[in-house]
């Protein structure tokens, strides 16, 4: 009997080694752009996605529960995200009968880079970047890890030439409205 071992092709052991790799090297390296991504946290995409509702709804005062039904997300963890927002200045709450949350500052003014590095604990895109947890046999000659140091700083560049407003555009409130149980009623914000 003639056993045949299928030897992972240089694309997919690419594609294992760097799991978490901006697109930007993916491209460098030939493979497509699906291949490979830089994947946020839970908490940063519901940061973004709470900021992107507050600014879609300007002028009104939005709540946790509302901003929770439009996505389909816990209010428990939301909750968690508010509280983070709120201590970065990035919304401003306000307690009591009529309350809500609102956007700090106007859109143009947040950045997404600066969003994203408030919001991740952690941005190690591979163990190797992690200080307490280096156990990879290859460090002391990887040259990898320079390379996806560099995919970073390009993804973080990236972002921060977007602000808010950039992501938010003008129909997205619509979007809202569309679903069923997510129209804000109006309370102006004071």
């Amino acid at each position: 009997m003639i056993r045949v071992v299928a030897r992972p092709a240089p694309r997919i052991a690419a594609l294992r080694l760097c799991k978490r790799v901006a697109l930007v090297i993916m491209r460098e390296r030939g493979l497509p752009p699906q291949a490979c991504i830089v994947q946020l946290t839970q908490f940063t995409d519901y940061s973004l996605r709470a900021l992107m509702f507050l600014g879609a709804h300007p002028g009104r005062l939005c709540t946790i529960a509302q901003i929770a039904e439009a996505y389909g997300i816990s209010v428990n963890h939301l909750m968690k995200v508010v509280n983070r927002l709120a201590s970065r200045g990035y919304v401003e709450t306000i307690r009591g009968k009529g309350g809500g949350l609102r956007l700090a500052r106007a859109p143009r003014l947040i950045n997404l880079g600066e969003i994203v590095r408030d919001m991740e604990e952690r941005f190690d895109i591979v163990e190797c970047f992690n200080e307490q947890h280096q156990t990879c046999p290859l460090l002391p000659a990887c040259v990898l890890r320079s390379v996806l140091s560099d995919a970073r700083r390009n993804f973080l560049a990236t972002l921060d030439r977007y602000t808010l407003e950039d992501v938010t555009g003008t129909n997205l409130a619509g979007v809202f409205a569309s679903r069923k149980g997510t129209r804000i009623p109006i309370r102006r914000a004071g």
